[in-house]
């Protein structure tokens, strides 16, 4: 773990294989998108397409279905992999809707025991609270590294980077919840490397508004604590965004998940 740390905080050639779950379009380029040309043999698992399926996220975007919408996003994805030199990268698309990804976990769990099957490492999202569906990919990572484990099959490295989550300050972004878990790496961006993610950014033009709130001049990363998925990691951002559940709700949906998956 520590020479792969020290080759994406050196901003080294990695050969071996690296698989990055992201749950939304634009999560994987937020979290680590400056390493990205860096791994030669990088697999992009992006959860949902990012698109709600009721009319009023997509027409707010003005866009006539979800459709349209998750059209959109994927273009997006397409312009920032391409900035960031990547547009080679293998890419897995589950399709799932925004904001429902743990209806769908057994499914998810499944299809990452066969995605991260020799992979060297995955990176995915933190269990913090801010997204539902960063949850999940959490969740989700965690239990089909430990299928593979219990099948005696090699199991990736687990990292996350920082996203996003609620204080009693208000919303953090780009941070690990404080003493949350191991010590964390900050990859500090150069000039070149800081303009590049800055154009990577500019693609997404449906989510400009919530992505300007995101610090740009470093990344973070740390090896995945063993969480405790049927505990509240602290407040919930997602309850103050609309059409979303309650932590009590997905607290209580991962634990019936993982009774039937454990």
């Amino acid at each position: 773990m520590e020479e792969l740390l020290a080759h994406l905080k050196a901003g080294t050639a990695i050969d071996r294989p690296i698989a990055v779950v992201g749950a939304h379009p634009d999560d994987e380029t937020l979290g680590i998108g400056s390493r990205f040309a860096l791994v030669r043999r990088l697999r992009l698992i992006q959860l949902t397409d990012g698109a709600p399926r009721d009319l009023i996220s997509a027409r707010r975007e003005g866009f006539a279905d979800w459709q349209g919408y998750a059209a959109a996003r994927e273009a997006e994805v397409e312009c920032a992999l391409e900035t960031l030199g990547a547009a080679g990268a293998e890419r897995r698309r589950y399709g799932l809707p925004d904001k429902e990804a743990l209806d769908s976990l057994p499914d998810i769990v499944d299809r990452l025991v066969a995605d991260l099957a020799g992979m060297a490492a995955v990176i995915t999202h933190p269990f913090e609270h801010g997204h539902p569906d960063h949850d999940t990919a959490s969740l989700a990572v965690s239990l089909a590294c430990r299928k593979l484990q219990q099948r005696g099959e090699a199991t990736p490295l687990r990292l996350e980077f920082a996203s996003y989550h609620l204080r009693d300050a208000g919303r953090v972004f780009g941070c690990f919840r404080p003493e949350s878990g191991p010590p964390e790496l900050e990859i500090v961006l150069t000039p070149a490397e800081l303009a590049r993610k800055q154009q990577a950014i500019a693609c997404f033009k449906t989510q400009a508004e919530m992505l300007r709130q995101f610090p740009l001049t470093s990344e973070r990363l740390r090896p995945a604590p063993d969480y405790d998925f049927r505990q509240a990691p602290g407040p919930a951002l997602y309850e103050q965004l609309e059409a979303m559940i309650t932590s009590a709700q997905w607290l209580a949906q991962a634990d019936a998940m993982l009774k039937r998956l454990s």
